[in-house]
C-alpha cells in the first residue's frame, strides 16, 4: 500500500512534529510512505525530514497560488499512490483537488485543530465541499471531530478520532533541573513553573502571569520557552505586575525534553487546543500539568490524576491550583508518575500507527 502525505510547512510545529513521528512508524509497519512538502520560496524547511521517508518539495508562490495544483498533480501522477493524505488548509484544498485530477482513488483529510477562523462562512463552505470529496477523515481529538461535524458538516461516520502518539526518552530530572538552575541562576529551593509554546493569544500566557503574581510562594519562578508576536507585551505585563525578576523568557529552544524534566509544574492556560502535543511531552518527563479545561485538553490531562484543570481566562482559579501543587511535592511526584503511565498506555506511537493503518486498509 502506497500513501502520500501532503502538507504546507514554514517551520516544524505541532502537525509537522506529529508527521515526524507518524511517517517513520507507518513505514516500519509496511506502508510505502512519501511526503509531499509544499514550501514557500526560500523556505525549504530542510529540518522537516521524517527519518527514512522520501520528501518531494513542491513550491508555492503565495497563499492563493492555484498553479501549485498542477505541480502537485504532476507529482502524484509520478508517485501513483493508493491514498493521498492531506494535512492543514493549503494541503486540504490544493492537495485534495490535485489528487482528484491525478485520479488518486482514495483521499484522507487529517484535521489538527479547531481554530476559530474555520467558523467563517467561506471556509465552512470550502471545507464542506472538501469533506464531500474525501474518502475519510482523521481528527486528532474527539473535540476536533465534533467541531468538524458541527461546523464543517462532515458526516459522523466519515471522520475518526486518532489521538497523537509520542515516544520520547526520559531525561534525568535531577540533571535537567541542575542545568536549568545554573543557566538561570536559580536558588536551590526554587519551584519552577514552566510553559513551552508559541507566544500568541491562543496560549493564554497573560493569565498565567496574572496568576503567578498572586501566588503565596515567593520561591516560585516562571520559565517561558518559545517566541511569537506577544513576547514584548508579555514581558511588559510581567514588569507591570512586579514579577519580571522571577519570569524568564528563553525564546525558541531545541532542548524541549530537558526543559520539561526541569520543570516542577507544566502550565498550559490555553484558550483552545486541537490537541496539545506539548502536554504529552510533559507527561513523558513525569511532570504534572495544570491546564485549561477546554477543547481536547480534558482528553489528555485527567483532573486530580495527572494534573489539574481550571477554567480558561481565570487567574484566580489558576493561582489556587498552582498554590496547591507548589505546597505538595509528593502530590506532584504522584501526578507525574500517573501521567507517564497514561502516556504509555493511551498515547503510544504503536496505537496511533495501528489505528491509522487500519483506516487505510479499510479504504483500499
Amino acid at each position: 500500500m502506497k500513501v502520500v502525505h501532503i502538507i504546507k510547512a514554514t517551520r516544524v510545529a505541532g502537525a509537522e512534529r506529529h508527521l515526524m513521528t507518524l511517517l517513520p512508524a507507518l513505514k516500519a509497519s509496511g506502508v510505502d510512505v512519501t511526503l509531499l512538502l509544499i514550501h514557500e520560496p526560500g523556505k525549504p524547511v530542510e529540518e522537516f525530514a521524517p527519518e527514512g521517508v522520501p520528501v518531494v518539495r513542491v513550491p508555492i508562490g503565495r497563499h492563493l497560488d492555484f498553479g501549485v495544483i498542477g505541480r502537485l498533480r504532476t507529482a502524484l501522477r509520478q508517485l501513483k499512490p493508493d491514498i493521498a493524505h492531506t494535512h492543514l488548509l493549503h494541503a486540504d484544498l490544493y492537495g485534495g483537488i490535485a489528487a482528484k485530477l491525478a485520479r488518486v482513488r482514495r483521499t484522507v483529510i487529517s484535521r489538527h485543530n479547531d481554530d476559530q477562523f474555520r467558523t467563517l462562512i467561506p471556509l465552512r463552505i470550502i471545507n464542506n465541499v472538501l469533506w464531500r470529496l474525501a474518502s475519510a477523515g482523521i481528527a486528532i481529538s474527539e473535540s476536533v471531530r465534533q467541531f468538524c461535524i458541527r461546523v464543517e458538516g462532515v458526516k459522523p461516520e466519515k471522520i475518526h478520532t486518532i489521538h497523537y502518539g509520542l515516544s520520547m526518552p526520559q531525561v534525568d530530572r535531577r540533571e535537567a533541573r541542575a542545568n536549568l538552575s545554573a543557566e538561570l541562576k536559580l536558588k536551590p529551593d526554587a519551584v519552577i513553573l514552566g510553559s513551552v509554546c508559541r507566544l500568541i493569544a491562543q496560549k493564554g500566557l497573560v493569565y498565567s502571569l496574572r496568576a503567578f503574581a498572586r501566588l503565596d510562594a515567593p520561591n516560585a519562578v516562571m520559565v517561558i520557552a518559545g517566541d511569537g508576536n506577544l513576547r514584548g507585551s508579555l514581558q511588559a505585563e510581567a514588569r507591570a505586575l512586579g514579577v519580571a525578576d522571577r519570569v524568564h523568557f528563553l525564546g525558541w529552544r531545541e532542548d524541549t525534553a530537558q526543559l520539561m524534566a526541569a520543570f516542577d509544574i507544566f502550565v498550559a492556560p490555553s484558550l483552545w487546543e486541537g490537541f496539545g502535543l506539548v502536554l504529552l511531552e510533559a507527561m513523558a518527563q513525569q511532570t504534572p500539568i495544570i491546564a485549561s479545561n477546554v477543547s481536547a485538553i480534558p482528553e489528555i490531562v485527567l483532573h486530580r490524576e495527572t494534573g489539574k484543570l481550571v477554567p480558561p481566562r481565570d487567574p484566580a482559579a489558576l493561582t489556587r491550583a498552582l498554590n496547591e501543587l507548589i505546597a505538595d511535592s509528593a502530590l506532584r511526584r504522584h501526578m507525574g508518575l500517573v501521567g507517564q503511565d497514561r502516556l504509555e498506555t493511551a498515547f503510544s506511537v504503536e496505537r496511533m500507527t495501528e489505528q491509522t493503518v487500519a483506516l487505510y486498509e479499510q479504504l483500499v
